[in-house]
């Protein structure tokens, strides 16, 4: 029967100048059509060559199809000398970008209750006694404002509390240890002592603690994490971070961004913590000034018959950088409304 279907053209000769059309009439493959010759012939083996091994590839199974299609195999085979990837230690890295909330990993100390009660301090799980009446009265409102802070109705950084007097002698470290005591005995605070009289540190040896590295130190190296210089206590809820080795720059340190970081390591996310930082006499030393950009409450001791005016007037503006400032009576002997507290408990003196 003759073929009444289209006449198909001829297929060009192949490069070696082997005919390539075939007979006449007779359709091309795909393969043909698709590269206009048959060369692809030469990358068949003979039938009697022996075929090299080829391993199988263990290729994953895709779950679409269109996924299997966009990674090529050669992908997926990685060769066995090439490294995997790393992730550097937590040691190798710098303590500036880890997270804020630490828990803190000093040695824990022994407080000698007689060493405290020779100084006039507060005597944990002690009697009650004026003395303690008095801070109670005066950490509420420090509380409060903490508490209002992290709500967000407070001051910037309200659980940050610095320390200071115009002066020195007054009376601030005297203030700044029974406050952190009085604080510390509150059920659901946690309270971080920190020595920042930098020139004259008095913290540690009021407590009786041992010196070691502390806040100048995690300022100066980035390798140091803050919350390994602080030193634990067997008072519960009270921790020391003591002043550290001070240089000419210290004042410098603490302008510096740095400061912000370690100290926001401290406070962050940490529902009941509060930061006393027993500072250095405002007119005696530029360190106070610094810090007070860092904290939302300062309270400012004035020791009865001693302070002037004049300095307490000096002082407060030094330390103008500080949202909310307070006045404390230090040593007063007489009260206009005459209260004594402690009496009510049977305390005498």
């Amino acid at each position: 029967m003759t073929d009444q279907g289209p006449k198909l053209p001829e297929t060009p000769p192949l490069a070696d100048g082997a005919p390539a059309a075939r007979a006449k009439g007779k359709r091309p493959s795909l393969i043909e059509r698709a590269g206009g010759s048959d060369a692809w012939r030469g990358m068949v083996l003979p039938r009697d060559a022996a075929k090299p091994e080829i391993p199988p590839l263990d290729v994953p199974v895709m779950a679409h199809p269109a996924a299997a299609e966009a990674v090529p195999v050669a992908t997926q085979a990685l060769s066995a000398e090439v490294a995997p990837f790393q992730v550097a230690s937590p040691a190798a890295q710098r303590l500036d970008a880890m997270p804020a909330t630490q828990k803190f990993r000093g040695t824990f100390h022994a407080i000698d209750r007689k060493h405290l009660r020779d100084q006039g301090l507060i005597e944990p799980e002690g009697p009650v006694t004026a003395l303690l009446e008095e801070f109670r009265i005066i950490k509420r409102q420090l509380l409060m404002t903490a508490a209002e802070t992290r709500a967000g109705t407070g001051p910037v950084n309200g659980d940050r509390i610095l320390v200071a007097s115009a002066l020195p002698g007054e009376g601030k470290t005297f203030c700044s240890v029974n406050l952190a005591l009085s604080m510390a005995a509150e059920k659901d605070t946690e309270v971080l002592l920190v020595d920042a009289d930098f020139a004259k540190p008095s913290v540690l040896s009021t407590l009786g603690l041992p010196g070691g590295p502390g806040l100048l130190d995690a300022l100066a190296d980035p390798r140091i994490a803050v919350e390994d210089c602080i030193l634990g206590t067997d008072i519960a809820g009270l921790f020391v971070l003591p002043a550290g080795n001070a240089s000419g720059s210290d004042t410098e340190l603490l302008g510096s961004s740095r400061t912000a970081q370690v100290l926001d390591r401290l406070t962050s996310n940490a529902r009941g913590r509060v930061v006393i930082f027993d500072s250095s006499p405002v007119l005696a030393a530029s360190p106070a000034s610094a810090l007070a950009l860092h904290v939302g409450q300062a309270v400012v001791v004035v020791r009865a018959g001693m302070t002037s005016e004049a300095a307490l007037r000096d002082a407060i503006g030094l330390l103008s950088g500080c949202e909310d400032i307070r006045l404390l009576l230090n040593a007063a002997h007489f009260s206009p409304s005459g209260r004594r507290f402690g009496t009510y408990y049977g305390y005498k003196e």
